[in-house]
């Protein structure tokens, strides 16, 4: 189905106003937005579904490319996604930042990228590096293996006494 026939359909569903229409409505265009992730007028849409549905957190995950964004909805977004990683995923943005097609939604994507970056930086920075201890190997191997025999005499066993029953 075009773009702007499903957009029609999905606009008729809303004006019907009940949870069946609206959810199909949002079902529509989130398959345009997975279809035409580029598309930043499709992506509003979804927002404006997310609004009738009461979800400010998802209008604001939808709109935060967008030039004109509600500072509230953007808020939540950021709220329910605190990580910069965890926005970039929820974005579904595919491509390349410089693929976007406003200044506005090239110069977010490239400070969420940043933001992701120095955080992974933080995080590598503050797990300590640790060497393998051929001894805890060992103990891990050794361990296995004592439960691997264990399993197996057991299961001889038990082939053993169905054995004995049946005959």
């Amino acid at each position: 189905m075009p773009v702007e026939r499903t957009l029609h359909k999905a606009a008729e569903e809303l004006r019907r106003g009940d949870l069946a229409g609206v959810l199909s409505a949002r079902q529509r265009v989130a398959g345009l937005v997975g279809t035409y992730p580029h598309r930043l007028d499709l992506r509003e849409r979804l927002a404006e579904v997310y609004r009738v549905l009461g979800q400010p957190a998802q209008a604001g995950r939808w709109t935060y490319l967008s030039d004109d964004r509600d500072p509230v909805e953007t808020q939540a977004f950021e709220r329910a996604y605190r990580q910069a990683q965890a926005r970039l995923v929820a974005l579904c943005w595919q491509g390349r930042v410089d693929e976007a097609p406003t200044e506005t939604a090239r110069t977010r994507l490239a400070s969420l990228y940043l933001e992701a970056r120095i955080e992974l930086q933080h995080e590598l920075d503050a797990t300590p590096h640790q060497e393998t201890s051929w001894g805890a190997c060992l103990i891990v191997m050794v361990g296995g293996t004592f439960v691997l025999v264990c399993f197996l005499l057991g299961l001889v066993t038990l082939v053993q006494f169905l054995w004995r029953l049946v005959s």
